[in-house]
């Protein structure tokens, strides 16, 4: 049986499962249309910005961490801070990413659903998987924030919060040992590249920009306050992240 493929009832079936589930951030199994593969791969288909900031600004930033407020729709502007990409239709607008481990899918998911978004996924090559949600009117906001033309770019007054940075590191957040975390960024997003920095260094999380050559794109992330910073902003791991693969 494919991941992707339907029985002979004509419902979509359950990934199969390499380990159980986690008992969180994961919606009910047997549901491919907002549910997501069981932790594992699929057996089929992957320049310092601004200045750090000082400790008062640091202790100010931890009312803005992940627990801080209830999700909403903006936060998922974290999302195009990194590999997300969202296109217009009409008056609809969807969003979408391809992440690199099963994990991430489990995760965004159940983001996604906490924000009244219904999401698929499939796998893609490379043993990769993309995550999106239906067209809808609620995107638009975001949408109209974030294009200009088709091209993505932030808008002016972008800034990151606890929860947008949850999003981004669910979805390409990756340790580099043996004392650093790469923010990876959109392959095709010069444009955003720089002022996402410049809202990183505004954060208290100034990065050192890594371009494709370098393993990139993707802002490296060092330094003991930073990344207790890094981990403080977005709260503790999914149930779902291996061990590891989380600031904290």
């Amino acid at each position: 049986m494919s991941l992707s493929g339907l029985g002979d009832t004509g419902k979509a079936q359950p990934p199969p499962a390499l380990f159980p589930a986690p008992e969180s951030d994961t919606p009910a199994p047997g549901r491919r249309r907002g549910g997501a593969p069981q932790n594992g791969p699929p057996q089929n288909g992957s320049t310092q910005n601004g200045p750090p900031q000082g400790d008062d600004a640091g202790r100010q930033l931890v009312f803005f961490g992940a627990d801080a407020a209830e999700p909403t729709v903006a936060d998922l502007a974290g999302l195009l801070a990194g590999p997300g990409e969202v296109v217009r239709m009409g008056g609809t607008a969807r969003l979408s990413v391809q992440v690199d481990a099963a994990w991430r899918v489990h995760v965004l998911v159940a983001e996604l659903a906490s924000r009244g978004l219904a999401a698929s996924w499939e796998p893609t090559e490379g043993e990769r998987h993309a995550v999106r949600t239906s067209y809808t009117r609620v995107l638009k906001p975001l949408a109209a924030a974030w294009l200009h033309g088709t091209t993505k770019r932030p808008p002016a007054a972008f800034h990151l919060t606890g929860r947008r940075l949850r999003l981004w590191l669910a979805a390409a957040g990756t340790p580099e040992p043996p004392d650093g975390f790469l923010l990876r960024l959109g392959a095709d997003d010069q444009e955003c590249w720089e002022p996402i920095g410049v809202a990183l260094g505004a954060a208290g999380l100034a990065g050192t920009l890594l371009g494709p050559g370098e393993g990139g794109p993707a802002y490296r992330i060092t330094g003991r306050r930073r990344l207790a910073r890094l981990a403080e902003l977005v709260g503790g791991p999914p149930r779902a992240a291996p061990p590891h693969a989380w600031p904290t």
